[in-house]
């Protein structure tokens, strides 16, 4: 039996804002160079329109593969933008996800309807198709405030580190630097750490090495007020 709508139903697509920490430890983003009309041959992020017997995640990370050639990742859903111009070709609603994965695991390669696919860093974008620039503003604003309580900076860094590296990669993200004595005090006081060795073969002392305890992260959420959790990882200077 069809069925006449009395409202006219808009298209839905789906958008990636990936981030990315390079050996240097600056934060990226990941663009495709599209292709085809609109904004032809300008930057955007990684996406496109959603199937209609297609789960919204599962839309973000075919498209995401499709256009990138990155895979296996975790996503999440980060907000819904539906102002009415937003895309000239008619009234489009994009559902945003975004993801932080370690660069060096991650190869790219241009796809689909991308003429190509490269990593920005994050102050130093082009011009953005659509309304992409507002969508990466409010990705990273959500970055810079949950890294503060959610350990998921972790996903940028390989799976062993010292706590300079960490260090380094909380100040490029909140884009400001942290007192190391606070830094250091704070996050071996939450005991989510495991140091797993000293650095071999460098001329200096030899900084001890540490990996994410995610067992032991999970029990201490458990075992703290919500608040408190958010206070043990607040990094202030």
């Amino acid at each position: 039996m069809s069925h006449t709508y009395k409202y006219p139903r808009p298209s839905v697509t789906v958008d990636c804002i990936i981030f990315g920490l390079d050996a240097s430890n600056k934060l990226k983003v990941l663009l495709i160079q599209r292709a085809n009309d609109p904004y032809k041959d300008y930057w955007a992020l990684p996406g496109g329109f959603v199937v209609m017997d297609e789960d919204l995640e599962a839309a973000a990370l075919r498209e995401l593969e499709e256009e990138t050639g990155v895979k296996n990742v975790f996503i999440e859903q980060l907000f819904t933008f539906g102002t009415p111009n937003r895309d000239p070709r008619g009234r489009v609603i994009t559902v945003a996800y975004y993801a932080l994965i370690n660069l060096t695991e991650h190869p790219v390669k241009a796809a689909s309807d991308a003429r190509n696919v490269k990593w920005f860093e994050i102050d130093q974008l082009p011009q953005l198709a659509f309304d992409h620039q507002v969508i990466f503003e409010t990705a990273i604003n959500r970055l810079r405030a949950k890294v503060r309580y959610q350990p998921i900076g972790f996903e940028l860094l390989p799976d062993e580190f010292t706590l300079p590296q960490l260090q380094r990669l909380y100040e490029t993200i909140l884009g400001m630097e942290l007192n190391k004595r606070n830094f250091r005090t704070r996050i071996l006081k939450m005991g989510i750490l495991k140091e797993v060795g000293r650095q071999q073969g460098v001329s200096h002392r030899p900084a001890r090495i540490y990996s994410f305890d995610k067992e032991k992260y999970e029990a201490f959420v458990k075992e703290k007020a919500e608040h408190l959790v958010k206070r043990g990882v607040d990094f202030e200077v």
